[in-house]
C-alpha cells in the first residue's frame, strides 16, 4: 500500500527527477545504492528530498563567504518551495512537488536548515543529550520525512525512523572524528571527553588516536547500536516494498560503526572504509532478511526527537488515508493484509534458508 501507487507521475517533472537522481549518484553514494531497493513510488520522492538535502548541505560546506548569507538563502528557498513557487531549480521544483502531494510539515525540513546554522555557529556539545538534539536536526529529521513520504504517520513508527537517523549520525560522528578536528570541530560529548581524561582544547590543538578516546568513541557506538536496535521494529511496519531498502541503509551504517571497531576504534589516524565486497553482502542480507512484524515499536521516542514527531502528528491528514497515514479500507482488511505480509515474509525467508549455500 504506497501513497504514489497512482500518483508518482505527476508529483514532479521527469527532467527534474532525473537531475535529482544525477546528483545522489555522484554525492551520496550510500542512499544511491540503498534506494534500489525501494520500490518506484517512493524512490522518486526519495530522490527528491535527498537531493534537496543534499544541495543544502553543500551550499554551507562550500559556501566560502558569509555562511549566514547562505543560510538566509536556503531558507529563503524553503519559503518558496512551501508557498509553492519554488526556485527555478530541478531540486527546488521536484521537492516542492513532494511537500505539496504529502502534506510535509515544514518543520522536518527546517529542522535540517537549524542543524546546519548550529554548524555554522561552530557549536560543540557537553552532553549525549546535547549531541542528540544536534542529530535529531540533521539526521532523524530526514528519517520522520522519509517514513512520511512512504505515507506512514504512525507516531509509533515514526520514533523508531528517527531512532535510525539517530543512530546513524552518531556513527558518522565517530567516524569522522579525526577529519571534524582537524576542521576545529569536537561532535563527540565533551564532558565524555574529560571523564576519559582528553582535553577537548589540547585535542583540537593536536589530534592524535589514543586507547581513551576509543572508549569514547566505542560509548557513542554503543547508544548507536540499541538505537539500530530499536529500528528495526519500525522497520518491520513499513509498506512491505519499502523495507528492504530502508533495511539495507541501516545494515551499511551500522557497519561502518563495525568497521571502525575492528580497527580498535582509531578514527584519527585512518579513515574507517567497508569494503565494497562485505557492502555487497550486507546488501543481499537486506534483501533475503528484512525484518517482519513483530517485536514492541512501542518504546518511548527519544526526547530529543519527540518534536519531529509531534510535527507530523500536528500536520493535514493525507487524502484517503487514516490519521496514521494508512488508506481508509477498514481495520479487518488492513488486519488481513498485514498476515498475508507477515506470511509471506516467513515464507520468503524459510526458502532462503533451505537453499544450498
Amino acid at each position: 500500500m504506497l501513497l504514489f501507487s497512482q500518483t508518482e507521475r505527476c508529483f514532479a517533472d521527469p527532467a527534474d527527477l532525473a537531475a535529482c537522481r544525477q546528483l545522489l549518484s555522484n554525492g551520496s553514494k550510500s542512499f544511491h545504492a540503498a534506494s534500489f531497493f525501494l520500490p518506484k513510488p517512493v524512490r522518486q520522492p526519495a530522490a527528491a528530498l535527498y537531493a534537496f538535502c543534499r544541495i543544502a548541505d553543500d551550499a554551507i560546506d562550500d559556501c566560502r563567504g558569509d555562511k549566514a548569507e547562505a543560510l538566509a538563502a536556503l531558507y529563503e528557498r524553503l519559503d518558496r518551495i512551501y508557498a509553492s513557487d519554488p526556485e527555478p531549480h530541478p531540486v527546488d521544483r521536484a521537492f516542492a512537488g513532494v511537500v505539496r502531494r504529502l502534506h510535509m510539515p515544514r518543520e522536518l525540513p527546517e529542522a535540517l536548515l537549524d542543524g546546519f546554522a548550529w554548524d555554522a555557529e561552530g557549536r560543540s556539545y557537553e552532553t549525549l543529550s546535547g549531541v542528540l538534539d544536534y542529530s535529531a536536526r540533521v539526521a532523524a529529521a530526514v528519517g520522520a520525512m522519509m517514513t512520511a513520504l512512504m505515507g506512514v504517520r504512525a507516531p509509533t513508527v515514526l520514533a523508531r525512523a528517527c531512532d535510525l537517523g539517530s543512530a546513524m549520525q552518531l556513527t558518522n560522528i565517530c567516524r569522522d572524528v579525526g577529519e571534524d578536528a582537524r576542521n576545529g570541530r569536537i561532535y563527540l560529548p565533551l564532558a565524555w571527553l574529560r571523564e576519559a581524561g582528553i582535553d577537548p582544547e589540547a585535542f583540537l590543538a593536536k589530534p592524535r588516536f589514543t586507547p581513551a578516546l576509543g572508549e569514547v568513541i566505542a560509548r557513542v557506538l554503543d547508544v548507536a547500536e540499541g538505537l539500530y536496535r530499536r529500528a528495526e521494529t519500525g522497520i518491520a511496519k513499513l509498506p512491505v516494498g519499502c523495507r528492504p531498502g530502508i533495511y539495507a541503509a541501516r545494515l551499511l551504517y551500522a557497519e561502518i560503526g563495525h568497521e571502525l571497531a575492528r580497527n580498535g576504534f582509531d578514527a584519527v589516524s585512518q579513515r574507517t572504509v567497508v569494503p565494497t565486497a562485505r557492502k555487497m553482502t550486507l546488501l543481499s542480507q537486506a534483501i533475503v532478511a528484512t525484518p517482519f512484524p513483530g517485536g514492541d515499536c512501542n518504546a518511548e521516542p527519544l526526547e530529543e526527537n519527540r518534536f519531529l514527531i509531534d510535527a507530523v502528528a500536528a500536520a493535514p491528514g493525507l487524502p484517503g488515508c487514516d490519521a496514521t497515514g494508512r488508506p481508509r479500507i477498514g481495520k479487518k482488511v488492513v488486519w488481513v493484509l498485514e498476515l498475508f505480509e507477515s506470511l509471506e515474509e516467513r515464507d520468503r525467508l524459510a526458502q532462503a534458508a533451505s537453499r544450498p549455500m
